[in-house]
C-alpha cells in the first residue's frame, strides 16, 4: 500500500489517498500504522482526496489512537502540501472539507509555506462542548489534585482547553494534559494547551494533543492559544505562536475568523508490505 509522509514542525502525518490504496482504515490498523516501533510511525492518518467537487477537496483525520478528528491545523497544511504535489491544486485559493469544517488553503513559496482560512474561533459552552455551562468559558478554574488551573477553552471545530500559567513546560504538559484530556468537563475529550504569554505578538504554548499525547508542534492548537490571547487583550490580532517544532504565524479579524500561515516538508513515499497487514489481522 502506497503513503506519503510529511511534517509540519515536527507534528507528522502520513498521507493515503483512496485512489492509490483500498483499506478498511479500523481502529487497530490505524494504531499500528502509527505506532513508531511496529509500523510506519506518525500523529495521524490523513485519507484523501476522498471526494473531489470543483475546487473543494475532502479529508479524514485519524489520531494515532485510531479516533478521528474533526480538524487539525498541520494536518490541513500537509493535504494542502499533498493535493500541490499531485498537481490537483496551484496557487490559486482551494478548499477542503473536514468533520469539523470547510478550510480555505493556498500554497505559497512553491509549496515550501501554506495559509489556511480555519473558520471562526467560539467560546461558547455548547459549540465546544462542555458539560454543565453555558455562555463563554472564559477565566474558569478547575482542581487536579493539589494544583487550582485557571483556564479558558475554545474550538475552532475541535475542542481546546488552554491553561494560563508564567511557568510552562513540557513535564506539566506531560503529567496534566492526559487528565485534562479526559476530564468529564469534555465529553468529546479535548486537545490541551498550556500557554505563556511573551509580549503583545507572540505567545508559547506546549502542547497536549488529543489522541495523540505530548506533541512539538499543531495547528489548532496554536489558533485556539492565540484566541485566548487576544480574547484576554494580552496580545493584538496578529501573533506569532512559538512551540517547540517551530513557529505559526496567526492572525484574527473582529469576529475571531483564524487565518494560519507555516511550513510543511515532505519526507518520504513509501510502501507498507502486505506482510504487515496480514500480520495485523
Amino acid at each position: 500500500m502506497k503513503f506519503h509522509k510529511y511534517h509540519g514542525l515536527g507534528n507528522d502525518y502520513i498521507v493515503i489517498d483512496p485512489h492509490e490504496a483500498s483499506i478498511n482504515l479500523k481502529n487497530e490498523i490505524i494504531r499500528l500504522i502509527c505506532d513508531r516501533n511496529y509500523g510506519v510511525g506518525s500523529d495521524g492518518i490523513l485519507y484523501g482526496p476522498e471526494n473531489k467537487d470543483g475546487n473543494l477537496f475532502s479529508v479524514r483525520i485519524f489520531n494515532p489512537d485510531g479516533s478521528e478528528a474533526e480538524k487539525s491545523g498541520n494536518g490541513i497544511r500537509i493535504f494542502s502540501r499533498y493535493l500541490w504535489d499531485i498537481g490537483l491544486v496551484t496557487e490559486k485559493p482551494f478548499q477542503i472539507s473536514t468533520k469539523g469544517g470547510i478550510v480555505t488553503s493556498q500554497v505559497l513559496n512553491d509549496g515550501d509555506m501554506i495559509k489556511a482560512e480555519m473558520g471562526k474561533v467560539s467560546f461558547n459552552a455548547i459549540d465546544i462542548p462542555i458539560t454543565g455551562m453555558t455562555g463563554e468559558v472564559i477565566n474558569q478554574e478547575m482542581v487536579i489534585g493539589q494544583r487550582k488551573l485557571k483556564y479558558c477553552a475554545a474550538t475552532i471545530g475541535n475542542p481546546h482547553c488552554i491553561i494560563l500559567g508564567e511557568q510552562i513546560s513540557p513535564e506539566i504538559v506531560k503529567e496534566l494534559g492526559p487528565v485534562i484530556e479526559c476530564s468529564p468537563l469534555f465529553p468529546n475529550r479535548t486537545n490541551v494547551q498550556f500557554l505563556k504569554v511573551l509580549n503583545n505578538s507572540e505567545i508559547q504554548i506546549e502542547i497536549w494533543e488529543r489522541g495523540a499525547g505530548y506533541t512539538l508542534a499543531s495547528g489548532s492548537s496554536s489558533i485556539a492559544a492565540a484566541a485566548v490571547a487576544h480574547k484576554l487583550g494580552l496580545c493584538g490580532k496578529n501573533i506569532t505562536v512559538h512551540m517547540h517544532g517551530g513557529n505559526l504565524d496567526i492572525s484574527f479579524s473582529d469576529d475571531f475568523m483564524a487565518t494560519m500561515i507555516g511550513p510543511v516538508t515532505a519526507v518520504y513515499d513509501g510502501i507498507i508490505k502486505n506482510d504487515f497487514f496480514n500480520k495485523c489481522i
